[in-house]
């Protein structure tokens, strides 16, 4: 299963290092992915670590490449709902100024410390929403690194609990963002991350530790059922938006330093159309 170094998807592994985060990474603020470094010593080392961790997962396909990634990603540290704030401190860090983090869908560049509840703070979104299984800030799904984000209050607030597809009325505060009454469209920059973060949580979240099995359908108004919509939106949003630095870095982070686990999605974006 190793990864090629001629890969797009693969490229560029060399900007997911700790800390040391280039001034290039784009925190999808510019609408396209980071510039990349095909055949880099790096890269190549990161890919064949990649290969040792999925190794469960080669030549699977389908459920049963769903069910082995299942399997490897189920394994992590678990974080508290409080932890999460200076978690998202960490993974979520601006790369061009370390006392700020970047927001998910404003893509705007804010204080750490301005983090709360007041109207122009930012707080923890989930992209999964949690009111979809209903499982609350509970340590699990509801405080899974892989799914929470930075976000303005008010954002946050709009998007509510909304399934994803597109179209509606431009969101004050987060540029390129569209909503209306049952879903939410991010701007351009982030809509594979969101495509990724949800498909992470439907492999994660299969029905055991207590929770619900999150799924993928192609449908809004899921309400209080355990389901995201809509994945054929989604699979386009990952095959247009491929992981920039921000996102492998983010990565990197959860897996270092937190939860000890990977977004599979991030790692071979390949594989979403292998599954669904």
């Amino acid at each position: 299963m190793r990864i090629s170094r001629l890969t797009p998807w693969a490229a560029g592994l060399a900007a997911v290092a700790l800390f040391a985060v280039p001034a290039a990474a784009s925190a999808g603020q510019q609408g396209t992915a980071a510039p990349r470094t095909p055949g880099a010593a790096p890269a190549a080392a990161a890919a064949a670590s990649y290969d040792a961790y999925y190794a469960p997962a080669e030549g699977k396909t389908g459920a049963a490449l769903k069910a082995a990634l299942h399997d490897i990603i189920k394994t992590q540290s678990k974080v508290s709902y409080d932890g999460v704030w200076n978690a998202l401190k960490a993974t979520d860090q601006d790369p061009a100024n370390p006392n700020n983090v970047i927001l998910l869908y404003s893509g705007r560049s804010q204080s750490k410390s301005t983090n709360g509840g007041g109207a122009n703070d930012w707080n923890r979104e989930h992209v999964w929403a949690k009111s979809h299984g209903d499982f609350g800030t509970a340590t699990g799904p509801g405080t899974d690194l892989h799914h929470l984000r930075p976000e303005d209050v008010t954002v946050n607030s709009t998007r509510g609990n909304k399934d994803f597809d597109k179209g509606g009325s431009p969101v004050g505060e987060a540029p390129g963002s569209l909503t209306d009454a049952d879903s939410f469209e991010p701007r351009d920059a982030v809509k594979g991350d969101v495509a990724r973060m949800l498909l992470y949580m439907a492999v994660r979240y299969e029905g055991g530790d207590g929770f619900a099995n999150l799924e993928m359908n192609d449908k809004v108004n899921n309400g209080t059922a355990p389901l995201f919509g809509r994945i054929s939106l989604l699979k386009q949003w990952n095959q247009m938006d491929p992981p920039d630095a921000f996102e492998q870095r983010r990565n990197q982070v959860i897996f270092d330093v937190y939860q000890h686990n990977r977004n599979p999605f991030i790692d071979h974006p390949e594989w979403v159309n292998s599954i669904w």
